[in-house]
């Protein structure tokens, strides 16, 4: 353990780096409360999306780097803040016209528009929950209504009434003139319509109340304590931070202009601020945020249609300080990688080990990979073989791999139900083949013939190294342009798979046979008409 723990405070892994941070924070002495804590939020104004799992799978990558370097015991607090009031509508849930009847109330009290839950606050934390239960994640569930309502809050917002100057005074700095005017930090609500109220206080007294005006026009004094108040969102940051003694929370980079504020909120109201990620946000397919009241991007579930809950673990990992598109075309690449990583891990030493993705990704307990064709070369073969069921596929893997079968390789069987759904979800609508020039036939002609000469078996390099020699022998130069026309010609994308490999997957007497379709026109002939 000291060996690996030593490894660890030299690795450059980015949950590494996050944890040193931590270390430091509590070099002279360990934390009061006893462990250290970590924390993510939710927003549960519209349907959880794929972003919120990322942020709590790097805050889980980030704790267990921490529980390498330390021996002082961690928590994750999975946070919703579910009394937020209901701003808009959201576009991708049912009875729209239903939902804006309850604009403003807290989302623990808008019906559920899925006719499912108690509301549509607990059917959304209910969806989260569901999918962090998927990947098999550790955390503790709090919801704001509750932690507002229970009394767990109520020290932290009587310190608030008592030291409401200062807190103003940190809040007014940041705003516009028109906008202090009416400003407070907290937000009532409305006895009467039950709607969170953006409106000045009249008074607020050092042993807990507020006065306002309600929306009709009623002067209203009410306790700050029972669920009657909630915090704007920027005092909630720090007011959150303060009462459960966070010590690292992850959050996008919108945020970050405002981690000054958020954390002398926290100061005054006798807390700590916690050390912060800030990560870079993820885009649709036309470079736009995603966004939950939208449903741009991919969800969850449909990335785990086609790829497995790994190769999306492995996506999260990669760069997290970088936007990156996240769209079904990242796919194949993600899963085709992590299995690289995975084949990687077994012969690396202790420090490359730990800056392995999969170390992060799976901890002590990395498995091994029986993916013995990889993601990418089974969608040209899903595409070859027009393939609508994964039994097809593995006619040709069994003779590529005898040893190989859907008991005794999982995983392989699992990426070829994948490949077939996202062949014909994705690859088979966009196949535009096209007719080979007059060079290009005279080399697919001579492939052809040497592959139905070939007596060197199903050897994939061998084969890699006969296609490099029909290119070089007819004159393409640079040898790309070789293989682009083999992909145009023979599989209808302009990207393709290392071809010796498809070769010997696909059989050295089907591979000639197919050459000879497109020679004579079968193949180009659909996409032209």
């Amino acid at each position: 353990m000291s060996d690996l723990r030593d490894a660890a405070m030299q690795s450059k892994a980015w949950p590494f780096e996050e944890a040193r941070r931590l270390i430091k924070r509590y070099e002279a002495a360990p934390p009061k409360k006893g462990h250290v804590l970590f924390e993510t939020g939710y927003g549960p104004s519209g349907l959880p999306h794929i972003g919120t799992f990322g942020e709590v799978l790097r805050t889980t990558m980030v704790r267990r780097a921490f529980e390498v370097l330390s021996d002082i015991p961690t928590r994750l607090i999975c946070f919703s803040d579910d009394m937020d009031g209901l701003r808009k509508v959201p576009d991708n849930v049912p009875n729209r016209e239903a939902l804006a009847e309850h604009l403003q109330r807290p989302l623990t009290r808008v019906p559920d528009p899925f006719g499912e839950y108690e509301s549509f606050g607990h059917h959304n934390n209910a969806m989260l929950r569901r999918f962090l239960d998927t990947f098999g994640f550790e955390y503790e569930f709090y919801s704001a209504a509750e932690f507002y309502a229970s009394g767990r809050f109520d020290a932290t917002l009587l310190l608030a009434c008592e030291r409401y100057d200062a807190l103003m005074e940190v809040m007014l700095k940041s705003l516009r003139e028109e906008r202090q005017a009416t400003y407070s930090i907290f937000l009532p609500i409305s006895p009467t319509t039950g709607r969170v109220l953006y409106v000045p206080l009249k008074e607020v007294t050092a042993d807990g109340h507020i006065t306002f005006d309600d929306e009709d026009g009623t002067e209203t004094t009410l306790p700050v304590t029972g669920g009657n108040v909630k915090f704007q969102w920027k005092p909630d940051f720090g007011a959150r931070w303060a009462a459960l003694g966070v010590d690292f929370e992850p959050y996008g980079k919108e945020h970050a202009p405002n981690t000054p504020i958020y954390s002398e909120i926290c100061r005054i109201l006798g807390g700590t601020p916690p050390e912060v990620f800030t990560y870079e946000l993820f885009l649709d397919d036309k470079g736009s945020k995603i966004s939950k009241s939208q449903g741009n991007g991919i969800s969850i579930d449909e990335w785990l249609r086609y790829a497995s809950t790994e190769s999306l673990s492995y996506f999260m990992y990669q760069k997290p300080k970088t936007a990156k598109r996240l769209y079904f075309d990242v796919i194949p690449k993600a899963v085709d990688e992590y299995h690289q990583q995975l084949r990687a891990y077994a012969d690396q030493d202790a420090k490359a080990r730990l800056a392995n993705p999969v170390y992060h990704i799976h901890g002590h307990n990395v498995p091994g990979s029986n993916m013995v064709v990889s993601f990418a070369m089974l969608l040209n073969l899903a595409s070859v073989a027009a393939a609508e069921d994964s039994e097809t596929l593995w006619g040709f893997i069994r003779r590529y791999a005898p040893e190989a079968g859907p008991e005794t390789h999982p995983d392989l069987d699992a990426a070829a139900e994948r490949a077939v759904r996202y062949y014909n979800d994705f690859v088979k609508p966009a196949k535009v083949y096209r007719a080979p020039d007059a060079r290009e036939r005279a080399a697919l002609a001579d492939l052809a013939g040497r592959l139905r000469a070939w007596d060197g078996g199903r050897d994939a390099e061998a084969l890699q190294s006969e296609v490099f020699a029909v290119g070089k022998a007819h004159g393409f130069e640079p040898l790309r342009d070789w293989f682009r026309a083999l992909y145009e010609v023979l599989l209808g994308a302009s990207q393709g798979p290392r071809f010796g490999g498809f070769v010997a997957l696909y059989g050295v007497e089907e591979t000639a046979a197919l050459i000879d379709r497109a020679l004579a026109g079968d193949l180009a002939q659909p996409a032209e008409a």
